[in-house]
């Protein structure tokens, strides 16, 4: 009997500690796909792909995937359906211009096994601005995947296409840039929270406390960076979580671990 009434004490306390556990502060997540023949060959150079994980850092959004592919269509419908099944999001660039190799609206509707139909706003718009100069080539912008739909629908061309997870930028980094900021408050997150520690030691010295803290701290992501040409410090440790109160816990943990006076500053 008095094991009895001991189990029925422990069953809740674990049952609580199961359900704290779960509520851990999960991550919206992103992949981003970046399309086109010139980036692997070296003819462009992608600047996209940093930005989009800049910005979504910063809105809490934690880019878990980078892919860069050719313009082939069975091959972007692939990958973008694949990661739209893995991410919460997905944003893709390059590819929906007027020329031969632009195919990522073809490649889009070929992953999720849609056809490709002439959007009428975008038709409508592109015909008043172009008049006389509009032809079958540049109609071609104005196709998405059926199903799909639009942000930044006012935008004098390349609007945003949207189909499900999936939003698909032109490959401009101006424009790219532009379309991103007027729709970016839609995917913000919890935020991360970020120490820098600056250490004067090396990495061979202080790898074991770091791999130690990620013992007591699990779910800290923990990031070490050498620096070689300043005299004040030799690696800069990052350390970042949702979790403020869980961060502040594991910066003092670090701290207090390594070597004395082995902190050149903590931001």
């Amino acid at each position: 009997m008095q094991f009895f009434h001991e189990l029925q004490r422990i069953r809740p306390l674990a049952l609580g500690v199961a359900l704290l556990y779960k509520t851990k502060i999960m991550a919206k997540t992103a992949g981003i796909v970046i399309i086109g023949n010139e980036v692997l060959s070296g003819k462009t150079q992608d600047i996209n792909s940093h930005f989009f994980c800049t910005e979504l850092r910063q809105l809490g959004v934690e880019v878990q995937k980078i892919s860069t592919i050719q313009d082939e269509i069975p091959l972007i419908g692939k990958e973008v359906a694949e990661f739209s099944h893995r991410f919460d999001f997905v944003f893709t660039s390059g590819g929906i211009g007027p020329t031969h190799d632009d195919v990522t609206i073809e490649g889009i509707a070929h992953g999720f096994g849609v056809n490709v139909m002439r959007h009428p706003d975008i038709e409508a718009r592109m015909r008043r601005r172009l008049g006389t100069e509009l032809n079958e080539a540049r109609l071609r912008m104005a196709n998405v995947p059926e199903g799909a739909t639009l942000l930044c629908a006012d935008a004098p061309f390349a609007p945003i296409v949207v189909m499900r997870n999936v939003y698909v930028f032109p490959g401009i980094p101006k424009i790219l840039q532009e379309r991103f900021h007027s729709i970016k408050e839609q995917f913000r997150d919890a935020p991360y929270y970020l120490k820098n520690v600056y250490v004067r030691y090396g990495e061979g010295i202080i790898a074991t406390m770091l791999n130690d803290l990620l013992v007591k701290y699990p779910e800290l992501m923990l990031g070490s960076y050498p620096v070689l040409d300043l005299p004040d410090y030799k690696v800069k440790v990052t350390l970042e979580s949702k979790d403020q109160k869980y961060l502040t816990q594991a910066l003092e943990a670090l701290v207090a671990s390594l070597p004395k006076d082995s902190v050149h500053r903590i931001d």
